[in-house]
């Protein structure tokens, strides 16, 4: 009987070791996915699933060590084209409402993957196969009901994603990403050549933002999920109104959220909306300045989103209280 307790704690002591290993061989899969894209041309065709709906798009991806440009082409329904360099696009389609963008985690951007071993358990949880490649399996499990479970099925050779799965907090799934061909070899000139219907972007084309410290925007939020900081704050006109509309974002370090503070005088009504793993919370708060319309934008549950919309307050509001 006096072995029981020696051989508990030997077997507790065990599976924390198994559970670190398994965190560190993620995270350090996450580190070569986030070099991938810097350090890896390819191409290939991929379907995105996103509330329901499918569409197939072809990609093509130039490396550099500063720097990437990629083409998306949309294949069915609406032609939909779009170039980008690193993160900002050089040319939309005419008549595109808005780009096609990878979803979270696919492209890499960890900021730090030891950090999301705070909010997400890190594991790799086995091997599959994702158009015809071997892959590895990385999954992040959320801490709380306040984020999305992410799975990660990275290209063994290369280290990038060839498939994503968003899952909610009820086991739904919520967007899917796969490649179903995809080719190690860089782009050819030719290849990353935008259409001519592919319209160049300029700066003209929306008002610029103005970057502004976080402080000075009189607007906080009394509560975010845990481990969301501010990433960054900015005041922009409107395009038709011209009245000016604030910025701030947040994130863990995987998923973003955006809240967007704006003054309305005319009429406007609570809202709220979700297609795949975004959703869209907005409500008309009174203020001594004037009505504020909230709208808060992110990939989190809808529940996070409408408390985050509810908690935010202007910074007068809160010294009195």
């Amino acid at each position: 009987m006096r072995a029981l307790p020696l051989f508990c704690g030997l077997l507790i002591a065990g599976c924390l070791a198994i559970k670190a290993q398994a965190a560190t061989d993620a995270t350090q899969w996450l580190e070569r996915l986030d070099k991938a894209q810097f350090q890896q041309g390819y191409q290939g065709t991929f379907v995105y699933e996103q509330g329901g709906s499918f569409s197939t798009h072809s990609i093509w991806h130039h490396a550099t060590r500063t720097g990437f440009t990629e083409r998306i082409l949309q294949l069915d329904g609406p032609a939909q084209e779009v170039v980008r360099v690193g993160a900002t696009p050089s040319c939309i389609s005419a008549g595109a409402s808005q780009p096609m963008s990878m979803p979270p985690g696919v492209v890499g951007g960890f900021s730090d993957p030891l950090t999301l071993m705070s909010w997400y358990d890190l594991k790799v949880a086995g091997y599959s196969r994702v158009a015809g490649r071997p892959a590895v399996i990385v999954t992040l499990s959320p801490h709380d009901p306040n984020r999305y479970a992410l799975e990660l099925y990275l290209d063994q050779q290369t280290g990038l994603a060839l498939k994503s799965l968003l899952i909610n907090e009820r086991g739904q799934l919520l967007e899917r990403f796969q490649f179903t061909h995809f080719d190690p070899s860089p782009p050819s000139a030719q290849d990353m050549a935008a259409s001519v219907d592919c319209v160049a972007v300029r700066d003209a084309r929306a008002p610029a933002a103005e970057v502004v410290p976080a402080a000075s925007l009189g607007w906080r939020p009394d509560w975010l999920p845990a481990g969301f900081e501010l990433t960054a704050s900015s005041v922009r006109p409107d395009e038709a109104s011209h009245l000016p509309v604030t910025h701030l974002m947040y994130s863990d370090g995987l998923a973003n959220v955006s809240v967007f503070l704006e003054p309305v005088t005319g009429e406007a009504s609570d809202a709220r909306a979700q297609l795949g793993a975004t959703v869209a919370v907005s409500r008309r708060q009174v203020t001594p300045k004037g009505d504020v319309m909230i709208t808060v934008v992110g990939e989190v549950p809808l529940g996070a989103a409408e408390r985050i919309a509810l908690s935010m307050h202007p910074l007068e509001t809160q010294a009195r209280q």
